[in-house]
């Protein structure tokens, strides 16, 4: 991947990528892993943006496919070998980028939700409109607004019981 594709596609919208491969990993080695590959789909797929939508849109396309492959994919070697853990226990320090005791509630309440309501709500709190989001997630605007509400509901319901 040559540095100047780096330093003018990817490093701009590293926080993106940050955000969704956290919010799809338990710790510091996936999360390296998840971004990585990340970085190394967008440089592979580079020819492929017409530029029909913004590149932060794509990027979020890309980040929240490699993510959701890369976790499926990690959930069926792990079915195998180990019952997967539950996702409400200490967040690695490491992989938790927020100091703000609130704000890592509300993180370990979105990494319980089912993996297309975790990307729903990344992309909400991101500030991206409905139409946005509706773009990436490949669903209608109205499927959009009904689903955040509902997803908002559920992270209420978690964050009221403090998430146990």
């Amino acid at each position: 991947m040559s540095k100047d594709f780096y330093t003018q596609f990817i490093l701009p919208y590293a926080g993106i990528i940050i955000k969704i491969c956290r919010a799809y990993t338990d710790n510091e080695e996936d999360f390296q892993d998840y971004y990585q590959e990340v970085c190394l789909q967008l440089w592979k797929s580079r020819e492929n943006f017409k530029g029909d939508s913004k590149w932060s849109t794509w990027v979020y396309r890309i980040s929240l496919n490699i993510s959701l492959s890369l976790l499926k994919k990690d959930k069926k070697v792990n079915k195998k070998s180990v019952e997967l853990q539950n996702l409400a226990t200490v967040v690695p320090q490491e992989s938790n980028p927020f100091n703000d005791e609130s704000l890592k509630l509300l993180y370990l309440a979105i990494k319980q939700l089912p993996e297309l309501d975790r990307a729903i709500i990344l992309l909400y709190l991101e500030e991206n409109s409905y139409q946005e989001i509706a773009e990436i997630i490949g669903l209608l605007p109205n499927n959009i607004g009904v689903k955040i509400t509902r997803i908002k509901k559920k992270l209420k319901i978690l964050l009221d019981g403090k998430i146990y």
